[in-house]
C-alpha cells in the first residue's frame, strides 16, 4: 500500500504550506515562510507515531522512500514558487523567521532523538557478535603505514 506513504506526505505537505503560508501572513511576509522545513518535521513526527504504534507497515515506508528520493527537486520547485525578492525586501523579518525555523528543527530533532533512545554503533553490534575484524594498516599517499 505505497499510496499511504504518499497521503502521508501529501498530509504534512499540506500542513507544512498552510502554517508556512499563515506564519508569513503573520510576520507580515508576503510568501510561504518556512513551510517545506515545516513540512518535514510533520513527517517526521508522523513517521515516528506511526513507528510507536506498530502502524508502520512495508507500504507506507515504500512510498515515503518514494518521496524521499525527490526531496531535493520538490524543495527546489516549491522555493520557485515563492517570490524572493519581495521577501527580502519586506526588511529584517525575513532573516529572524529564517533563524526561527532552523533553531525549531534543530530542537525538533534532538527531540525525536532522545526520544528514540540509544542506538548501537556498528563497532558494538560486531563486538556483541563477535564478528568485529582489526583495524587493517593503510599507506597514506606519502607511503607510512597508518594504523
Amino acid at each position: 500500500m505505497t499510496i499511504f506513504g504518499v497521503a502521508l506526505l501529501a498530509i504534512c505537505t499540506l500542513f507544512g504550506a498552510v502554517l508556512g503560508d499563515l506564519l508569513g501572513m503573520m510576520l507580515g511576509v508576503k510568501a510561504n515562510v518556512g513551510g517545506v522545513g515545516l513540512a518535514m518535521i510533520f513527517l517526521i513526527a508522523g513517521r515516528h507515531c506511526l513507528v510507536r504504534r506498530k502502524l508502520l507497515n512495508e507500504g507506507i515506508k515504500l512510498g515515503v522512500g518514494f518521496w524521499a528520493a525527490f526531496y531535493i527537486p520538490i524543495v527546489v520547485a516549491m522555493a520557485a514558487n515563492q517570490n524572493v525578492v519581495a521577501a527580502v525586501e519586506s526588511g529584517p523579518m525575513v532573516a529572524i523567521a529564517a533563524i526561527a525555523t532552523v533553531l525549531a528543527c534543530f530542537a525538533a530533532v534532538a527531540l525525536i532523538s532522545r526520544m528514540s533512545g540509544r542506538t548501537e554503533t556498528m563497532d558494538e553490534i560486531e563486538a556483541r557478535e563477535g564478528t568485529l575484524t582489526p583495524k587493517v594498516a593503510q599507506q597514506d599517499g606519502l607511503g607510512s603505514v597508518v594504523r
